[in-house]
């Protein structure tokens, strides 16, 4: 685990980092879990989906894509959730150093943002999010049921003799699937029959530095560096 002694001379060499995101998006919250965890100062900008925020011409000069999280960093913005997680964790110890093993993290994200997220996060945001959601998506709940329950049962089948997705520890593969799967039931998934993802999800929790979704950066001081 990251030391405080490590973490002090090595973010002051870092750049300054800014961060748009929505409190109450899954994908916004894997960034603020892992710079939670990194201890690494950021500023947080709030970006308000629901009034629209994110479509304004000056959010979109920054991301054409009008989506949240943004990460802002030397002069660039880094758009895509999990691709922000592979930038913050390089040279940390929640993206492994094989290269098998780093390719394997990058399966588990591929596989959240391709089958996990479409079913899961999607049904959460408009059967729970969204005001008159479920009339307006009526016929797409089916098959978030379908792709959602697919996704569950692909994980629960390999974390049936694991503690987390890749090697002995957790890596951003762990927090990117975190993120959705711990509100799985707001979009009306049960995890009843999922004794190994519910599991996996206490180890998560359980771990150092954890942070739930509320959390924002103002509401935890950072350790004075060494």
């Amino acid at each position: 685990m990251l030391t405080k002694a490590a973490l002090g001379p090595f973010w002051r060499s870092c750049a300054v980092l800014t961060l748009y995101s929505s409190q109450s998006s899954g994908n916004s919250y894997k960034v603020r879990l892992l710079l939670a965890k990194l201890r690494r100062p950021f500023r947080l900008v709030d970006v308000d989906i629901f009034a629209g925020e994110n479509r304004t011409p000056e959010f979109l000069a920054l991301n054409p894509e009008g989506r949240v999280p943004l990460l802002a960093v030397e002069g660039r913005y880094l758009a895509e959730s999990n691709a922000i997680l592979f930038y913050l964790a390089r040279n940390s110890p929640f993206l492994p150093d094989n290269p098998l093993d780093e390719a394997e993290t990058l399966r588990w994200m591929f596989f959240e943002q391709n089958s996990h997220e479409p079913g899961i996060a999607a049904a959460r945001f408009w059967l729970s999010q969204v005001r008159g959601g479920r009339d307006l998506r009526t016929h797409d709940v089916d098959r978030w049921m379908e792709e959602g329950y697919a996704a569950l049962k692909s994980m629960e089948r390999h974390l049936l003799n694991r503690d987390f997705f890749v090697g002995e520890t957790l890596t951003v593969a762990d927090i990117a699937l975190y993120a959705h799967t711990h509100m799985a039931e707001d979009g009306d998934f049960s995890l009843e029959t999922f004794p190994a993802t519910r599991r996996w999800l206490q180890r998560v929790e359980a771990e150092p530095d954890h942070v739930d979704m509320g959390w924002r950066p103002a509401d935890t001081v950072l350790p004075e560096p060494a």
